[in-house]
């Protein structure tokens, strides 16, 4: 095994290529995931790989291909289907929500499914290819919610997420696909599906977010410390199962909170979290914890509205100087 350079969308492929080498059971389907490699690229090349039996287009139906998952992992497969845009899940709810998550419950029979979604928002496409979902599936028993920021992460976390006995919402952020790049093991290796990490060790501030707001989160830590302010950054990587142990940890130390995500704010993950830090340490809180979102409107097309609708560097740099100053 080597350490090879990959942006995200490539960490993202070798994650499959890997499991599908491994495990002849793992196979992906979706809308223009054959030849084509998907809207964004992301199954180029693996067509030509492993054959129209084990990556295939399917009908625009996101009803069928989560109904298709349902039945591949009932007969003992490993299917890892795309919904090409998390926005699109909500005409496949029932099936997802209803039936998929409550399985096990129902029935004590595990449904091992990998289900990506493109997610998220900031390259100017509008309402309906933009949202960030992720709360919904937390509200919904039954499924693990992965969020990866790295390349490696994204990896790791794929060949955990399609290890995993039980159903796993994989949210890759769409606009990470080109942007960030490391150098990331070619071979197999997984990350747990339940561990946070800290990106920057800090003793004011905790921040916790995950997915493409980590960058924001490091970036304004950076600009925070030619301040005076120091801020600890936590990625949770995987937002159910939730590392609660690592971020009581922090917000014991620094006394302070951040929660942000690009999501919207009102009903947001980042309530959650919150309550779980006031339910467990409120004690140790020097000043009230602060939610960032955003806004609660439809993600906008225009660039410039778009910008003002997500959260923003100055938003987070404002909120931990107001944390400092209570």
């Amino acid at each position: 095994m080597a350490n090879v350079k990959m942006n995200y969308m490539e960490a993202i492929r070798d994650g499959l290529r890997v499991a599908m080498k491994k495990d002849e059971r793992v196979y992906i389907f979706g809308e223009d995931v054959g030849f084509y490699g998907g809207v964004f690229g992301v199954t180029k090349g693996l067509f030509e790989e492993f054959g129209p039996r084990r990556v295939r287009n399917t009908p625009l139906s996101e009803n069928a291909i989560i109904g298709e998952a349902m039945g591949a992992a009932l007969a003992g497969l490993r299917p890892v289907p795309e919904v090409q845009f998390s926005d699109f899940v909500t005409v496949c709810m029932a099936p997802l929500v209803d039936v998929m998550g409550t399985y096990r419950y129902r029935f004590g029979v595990n449904i091992p499914v990998v289900i990506r979604m493109p997610s998220g928002g900031g390259m100017s496409i509008g309402p309906f290819h933009s949202k960030s979902l992720e709360a919904w599936f937390v509200h919904a028993p039954g499924f693990k919610i992965v969020m990866p920021s790295t390349p490696t992460d994204a990896k790791g976390l794929m060949l955990a997420a399609i290890e995993d006995p039980d159903p796993v919402i994989y949210m890759e952020h769409k606009r990470l696909y080109n942007l960030v790049s490391e150098e990331v093991d070619d071979g197999y290796f997984t990350t747990p599906l339940s561990a946070g990490v800290v990106k920057r060790e800090g003793t004011h501030v905790t921040l916790i977010t995950y997915g493409a707001t980590v960058a924001l989160a490091l970036e304004a830590a950076k600009q925070l410390s030619s301040e005076g302010i120091d801020l600890e950054v936590i990625d949770l990587r995987t937002i159910w199962p939730m590392d609660e142990a690592l971020v009581l940890a922090s917000v014991k130390k620094t006394n302070r909170v951040i929660v942000l995500h690009e999501a919207v704010k009102i009903g947001g993950f980042g309530g959650e979290i919150v309550a779980r830090i006031c339910e467990q340490a409120f004690g140790y809180l020097a000043a009230p914890p602060l939610r960032i979102g955003a806004k609660h409107t439809p993600p906008p097309v225009h660039p410039v509205l778009e910008k003002v609708y997500l959260p923003s560097l100055d938003g987070v740099v404002n909120a931990a100087r107001s944390l400092m100053q209570y």
